[in-house]
């Protein structure tokens, strides 16, 4: 029988820390984990002094995700205890030029996770490092968000397989040197979980896990100053439950909002990641981080407690799964973005700008505002990266920041609006083939869905499509940081229309961009006369150099102003060598003078076609086209 782990009063200073070392040392835990509780604990200690200094049930709950991180180390695998070490050894690993993600939905994509282990050949064939598994987490039946309403943490949607078998795929993906990436959603469960059941019914304990009101005084004073994130399914941030009671419901009406500010959900989620990192999960996806606290008269979005809630787990998890990293997913305001990025807080994170940027630069043809975001907006914090993707499983908001575009003499909210026009084929001259998403015919406010091929150009059959599928992903891996790939993109993958007819997807847009594994793509891959062979070769070409390219190492990103509008231009600083990356969204090609690249050698190498490029005459680029150019500086 293990010893009961004592409880000690929650009071500021080194004294109460040694106090909780004591604790564990008379608990009987490893060294190994009192090392990582010296160095983590001060810091879990504070953060819940600020978070819950005021609860009288602070005290307790900090004492017991203590014991849980103890317990969680206990029991967790030796095999992933030795990645624990490597990692540490190596914490810049995931800055590495050989990092590539993939995401998939394990049924369209595989059935189930049996079909997800066969294809791991296909995924070392890709390059993969990474492999995010869209939400497999047991969910209602119907509509549940794409599996964004989780019933249970512990369970896998039976449909795709099992606990023991994700464990197990764990093990053989990280045999294959991939990591395996899986969503967290820790702003809410679905209506259907355990804690929501016993929420509803007032059971001890739980009836504080969400926020329920008896009538509608305190829905209408948050909703002053709350937005709708999703209106065609019900007004403001509340839903009226049988009973007549209000309950906080950010997105749908069956995923309902928890309460952090009652400690004991923070230790309950703890425990629910804990497990998941002993399953052999490398990277938690952190969904919605910037909805996690509610504070009446606030926006109830990105405030700063939300940011220690973040830090407080991230300390837990150093303490008894410390290989493991947290990627936060914030589609918000630049600002409010790098927010949530430091090695105390998300190591990693969605580049959600340079996405957006991409797509308008390409509808555009004009590179200036991408090209600003990254001269202003890329860097990060030592010991942090980007996820850079050309689109994601969601819609595709214009998530720039409305000072920068002025700079440039931009209107922001016209600007959104033709943006919008153009990705559904309703502006002069667009190629693409998009569907919007929660379109607002009154203030003409809407997001855009599809694949990367259908916006781009390639269902249309624009000459340019393929080139700027290429295009996308060229910056993607370029920029630095993770580059992740929607796998089916690789092959040119079109919209699939069929969502209309199937009852729980035909309200949602979004799900013309997840299609099924287009077979007949994956057997032309090979085909060079079809679009999925072109694509499929050129992207192949461009991971396989960016894994024997040290400069993409990492995410460190220098100006180089190329003087072309429609030119998008950076370098990657190497030893000795730079990479230069010239991108040209214009459907014409364009001259970079030998002026502008007076500053370089001229003897430099093209990395793509491994041939020998002369740079004193200047260099000219194709529509859409991408030079990776390996060069030095005078």
């Amino acid at each position: 029988m293990r010893q009961a782990f004592p409880v000690t009063q929650l009071r500021p200073g080194p004294s109460d820390v040694s106090r909780l070392i004591g604790n564990l040392s008379a608990a009987g835990a490893d060294p190994e984990f009192l090392a990582h509780a010296e160095v983590h604990l001060p810091r879990l200690h504070e953060l819940f002094e600020r978070l819950y200094g005021e609860r009288p049930d602070g005290v307790e709950r900090l004492a017991s995700v203590v014991d849980l991180a103890r317990r969680s180390w206990t029991e967790r695998p030796r095999a992933l205890k030795a990645l624990d070490r490597e990692r540490e050894s190596a914490p810049d690993w995931f800055e590495s030029e050989r990092m590539l993600g993939g995401v998939c939905y394990v049924d369209r994509y595989a059935g189930g996770l049996s079909g997800i282990r066969e294809s791991i050949p296909y995924f070392r064939e890709l390059g993969l490092t990474y492999l995010h598994l869209m939400p497999l987490f047991e969910s209602p039946e119907g509509n549940s968000d794409g599996g964004y309403a989780v019933s249970s943490y512990r369970r896998v949607n039976p449909a795709l397989g099992s606990m023991e078998e994700l464990a197990s795929l764990a093990a053989e993906l990280r045999r294959a040197g991939i990591s395996l990436v899986v969503d967290f959603i820790f702003n809410h469960t679905s209506n259907e979980h355990e804690w929501a059941q016993k929420a509803l019914a007032g059971e001890a304990g739980y009836e504080d896990f969400y926020l329920i009101f008896p009538d509608r005084e305190m829905p209408d004073a948050y909703e002053r100053t709350t937005r709708e994130i999703f209106p065609d399914d019900h007004p403001g941030s509340f839903v009226q439950l049988d009973d007549g009671r209000w309950i906080w419901a950010t997105f749908y009406h069956f995923q309902w909002d928890l309460n952090y500010a009652n400690p004991a959900v923070f230790e309950a989620m703890a425990g629910e990641m804990l497990f998941l990192a002993n399953q052999g999960v490398e990277i938690l996806r952190m969904d919605a981080v910037a909805f996690i606290w509610k504070q009446l008269g606030t926006t109830c979005e990105s405030l700063p407690e939300a940011h220690l809630l973040l830090q407080a787990f991230n300390a837990v998890l150093r303490m008894a799964a410390p290989g493991l990293l947290f990627k936060s997913e914030a589609i918000v305001h630049p600002d409010e973005v790098v927010s949530y990025i430091s090695p105390d807080e998300c190591q990693i994170s969605y580049n959600p700008l340079q996405m957006a940027l991409t797509w308008e630069a390409l509808a555009t043809r004009d590179g200036r505002l991408l090209q600003q975001a990254l001269e202003r907006r890329h860097a990060l914090p030592a010991g942090t990266a980007w996820v850079n993707y050309v689109r994601s499983h969601d819609d595709i908001g214009w998530t720039f920041a409305d000072e920068d575009a002025a700079d440039l003499g931009i209107d922001a909210s016209p600007h959104r609006r033709f943006l919008n026009d153009f990705y559904v084929g309703r502006a002069e001259g667009s190629f693409a083939r998009g569907v919007p998403f929660q379109e607002n015919p009154r203030t003409g406010d809407a997001r855009v869905t599809g694949t990367t091929a259908s916006l781009a150009g390639v269902e249309a059959g624009d000459a340019g499509g393929e080139d700027r599928v290429v295009l996308a992903h060229a910056l993607a891996l370029s920029t630095g940081g993770i580059p992740l790939l929607y796998l089916g993109d690789e092959v040119a993958q079109l919209n699939d229309y069929t969502y209309a007819e199937r009852a729980d997807e035909a309200d949602d847009s979004r799900w013309v961009n997840r299609p099924f594994r287009p077979a007949q793509n994956d057997e032309d891959r090979a085909d060079a006369g079809t679009p999925a062979g072109r694509v499929f070769s050129r992207l192949s070409r461009l991971t396989e150099v960016r894994r024997s390219t040290p400069e993409f190492a990492g995410n460190e990103l220098i100006a180089f102003g190329a003087n072309v509008a429609s030119v998008v231009s950076f370098l990657r600083p190497g030893r000795g060598f730079s990479v230069l990356v010239l991108a040209n969204v214009a459907d014409s090609a364009v001259e970079v003078d030998a002026l502008t690249l007076s500053g370089l050698v001229p003897e430099a190498l093209d990395l793509v076609s491994s041939h020998p490029v002369w740079l004193g005459a200047g260099i000219t680029l194709a529509p859409h086209g991408v030079r990776w150019l390996r060069v030095r500086m005078r």
